[in-house]
């Protein structure tokens, strides 16, 4: 684990690499339960860059150009390109969180072969065991960034944090939830679940607040507004009591909630490097 700094707080970054054109009863589970009409929408691509004390840390690392072609994703600037326009050599990234083992999360690893790479040992476990080959949960990962984190783990590089499966259902009563993991000082996740069985969400301090790296807990703030599941979930109750945390992690003024897919969330925030990013932490637009 990385060692505790003090400091005033993580620069964070929300990086935009990828897109793709979809439609609502395609994000939304059992969309025609609501009886409103299908409509286009977009679906957008993260991963998130935090740098502080020193130390630059990935939150995920995003889907690689194969695995992205394959399934009709458009790449708009490769994450390890997008990391260079920010500054940031493969090199330079001292840890890597993820999020969950989805193809557009990890597609990456093998640009990182230094980083310490971290994780819920509960999503490492499903995706290196028997069930992960079901279809329907085979369709969202990639062979061969499974295979790249077993490598990781016998290479003594995987963190994994362990975790309590009724943490999550908890989240739904006030003043419970899942415990939260501390990473450094001003960094923690909190393993909720729902979209995959160890889903994690980042805490990270940053100069004005606390960003909340929702990822995949969270793909659009619809979700939470509308309280509406997303379309791939691995334990429903789960999903809905990450919605319940979230919207009371949310409803402090200083903290800054990050869906994980969501185009708004461009412009929630300022943008940096020619609208290749947005930072985290400022007031929103």
């Amino acid at each position: 684990m990385l060692p505790a700094s003090e400091g005033p707080g993580y620069d964070v970054i929300a990086v935009r690499y990828g897109t793709r054109l979809t439609t609502k009863s395609e994000i939304f589970l059992h969309y025609g339960l609501y009886g409103e009409p299908d409509e286009p929408a977009r679906m957008d691509y993260f991963f998130w860059v935090l740098r502080g004390a020193g130390r630059t840390i990935l939150v995920d690392c995003g889907f690689n150009e194969r695995s992205g072609a394959r399934r009709g994703r458009t790449m708009l600037c490769p994450p390890v390109t997008a990391l260079r326009r920010l500054g940031i050599e493969p090199a330079d990234v001292s840890a890597l969180i993820l999020t969950h083992a989805h193809y557009d999360h990890i597609g990456n690893l093998e640009h990182f072969p230094a980083a310490e790479v971290i994780m819920s040992a509960r999503e490492y476990e499903f995706w290196t065991g028997p069930l992960a080959d079901r279809l329907l949960f085979a369709t969202s990962a990639e062979t061969e960034d499974i295979a790249a984190l077993r490598r990781a783990s016998a290479a003594g590089r995987l963190t994994l944090l362990p975790g309590d499966e009724a943490t999550a259902v908890s989240a739904a009563v006030p003043g419970s939830g899942p415990a939260a993991h501390t990473i450094a000082a001003g960094l923690r996740v909190l393993e909720v679940g729902g979209h995959t069985p160890g889903q994690l969400v980042v805490l990270a301090r940053t100069r004005s607040g606390e960003a909340v790296l929702a990822s995949d807990a969270l793909h659009y703030y619809d979700e939470v507004r509308l309280d509406r599941p997303f379309l791939h979930v691995a334990d429903l109750p789960a999903m809905y009591a990450g919605f319940e945390l979230l919207r009371r992690l949310a409803a402090e003024p200083t903290r800054f909630l990050v869906a994980g897919h969501d185009p708004a969330v461009m412009d929630r925030f300022p943008p940096v490097e020619g609208g290749l990013a947005v930072r985290i932490g400022g007031e929103e637009g």
